[in-house]
């Protein structure tokens, strides 16, 4: 059976349209209670959410649908996702549930889950809940109903736990950062993280009204942080998304520097304090700059398929710490078990303080190959896996291009496009590539 509710990360969708309805939302937590009672007496559950307006009825109803089926909830408030999947954790719990539809607009919203151990859950979890949605509710009598309680002080725990990351011998005293929580769930969280770690922080993007989240700020958004950097001379800009999860950094100089950048720079911090890095997992669409700098010194790096689902599986599968995109999503696995821009953050200011470098000087050796990106739309029927001229022209390319660039054609998952990027040192010749392969798939 394939999976009919569930995408690469939980579901999601728009409010107010299927699944996500207060009704399905309680069907789905029933169902996903009582595929916990199949291992577990009784189970308990935590549940987050970011600052949608919707997440109010969403938290209701999913609270509704646990209690139905006999699970105890603990309700925790706004909070980040890498803080719930933080807290299951540490509170033992049975299940973390965030309700986020991370960098997208109010009007979406999702639902995703953590395991106990604060992971993401494999497919066969996510294929027997989907078949206990198709089977009736049983619902539990009074007396076997669960209890929901809301854990006091969730973020101060968050709080504490962020910081933990950070070297006990370092200070951000007299560095002043802007911080952007994109109106999402850190509003309340990353400004006292830095602070309480002695920085001067000046906040945006932390007055969420329910309807604002990700609009014109926040990691999606990063000109509003560029601006904001300028404006108050500051030394660091940190951006995060609606749900924390990724991370977007700017330095004095208002460069605005992207995860692929980042990744290298928290690897070669662990290389230059003699730690052991075997190898670091990027994706499909990680510049190859990043590649080149990472073998040069020596660590292996592997390609997942795009989203960060991959790259953890990547990472589990070859036992490293370190991987993430380009968006900003980072896993620094000895740190925590899921991306958390936050720690990400300070992973790198830890290097930064710790060298008396600037983000920039950490990546003198790293010049990003310019990448030109062609989205060809395709016409009905059409079938551009057969193309031989696509095959003959991408071929003449890679010749071309040798070890100095790479091609990588790739289809859609939501539209009928085709994405045709090429990565060569020279720009020009990048784009002029990229258009004689994109020219192939034109009717």
């Amino acid at each position: 059976m394939g999976r009919k509710f569930f995408g690469t990360d939980g579901i999601r969708g728009t409010v107010g349209q299927a699944p996500i309805t207060p009704d399905f939302v309680l069907r789905l937590a029933h169902a996903v209670g009582h595929v916990l009672k199949e291992t577990e007496m009784r189970p308990t559950v935590l549940i987050g959410k970011d600052t949608r307006i919707s997440g109010y009825m969403l938290e209701s109803a999913l609270e509704s649908g646990f209690n139905s089926a006999g699970v105890d909830v603990v309700l925790l408030g706004p909070l980040p996702t890498p803080g719930v999947a933080y807290l299951t954790r540490a509170q033992r719990a049975s299940l973390g549930v965030v309700i986020s539809a991370s960098h997208n607009p109010f009007e979406d919203n999702g639902i995703k889950f953590f395991s106990a151990q604060g992971t993401k859950l494999p497919d066969a979890w996510e294929l027997a809940v989907e078949a206990a949605l198709e089977k009736p509710p049983v619902w539990a009598a009074s007396a076997d109903l669960g209890k929901s309680r809301r854990l006091d002080d969730a973020a101060g725990r968050y709080i504490e736990f962020c910081k933990s990351t950070f070297a006990n011998d370092l200070t951000l005293k007299g560095i002043k950062i802007v911080v952007d929580a994109a109106h999402g769930a850190a509003y309340n969280i990353a400004p006292k993280v830095f602070h309480e770690l002695g920085a001067d922080v000046v906040s945006i993007g932390c007055s969420p009204d329910g309807l604002n989240i990700n609009k014109g700020v926040g990691a999606t958004h990063p000109e509003a942080l560029v601006q904001a950097v300028k404006d108050h001379q500051a030394y660091f800009g940190v951006a995060l998304d609606g749900d924390a999860d990724r991370l977007q950094l700017v330095d004095a100089q208002g460069r605005l520097y992207n995860g692929d950048e980042l990744l290298y720079l928290m690897a070669d911090d662990r290389l230059g304090r003699d730690e052991h890095v075997p190898g670091v997992v990027g994706t499909l669409m990680t510049n190859m700059a990043v590649e080149v700098a990472l073998k040069n010194r020596g660590v292996q790096f592997v390609r997942a398929k795009v989203g960060d689902r991959y790259v953890l599986e990547e990472l589990d599968r070859h036992q490293w710490i370190l991987g993430g995109e380009g968006s900003g999503h980072l896993l620094a696995l000895d740190k925590h078990t899921t991306g958390d821009g936050l720690i990400s953050a300070l992973q790198v200011l830890q290097a930064c303080v710790r060298s008396g470098n600037s983000m920039a000087d950490l990546l003198t050796g790293v010049e990003l190959f310019p990448q030109t990106l062609i989205n060809v739309r395709l016409v009905p029927g059409q079938d551009w896996k057969t193309n031989d001229r696509l095959a003959e022209e991408t071929r003449a390319v890679e010749v071309e291009l040798g070890d100095t660039g790479r091609v990588l054609i790739r289809a859609s998952g939501t539209e009928p496009l085709v994405r045709v990027m090429v990565e060569a040192r020279d720009a020009v010749q990048a784009k002029t590539c990229a258009q004689r392969i994109a020219d192939t798939l034109k009717v």
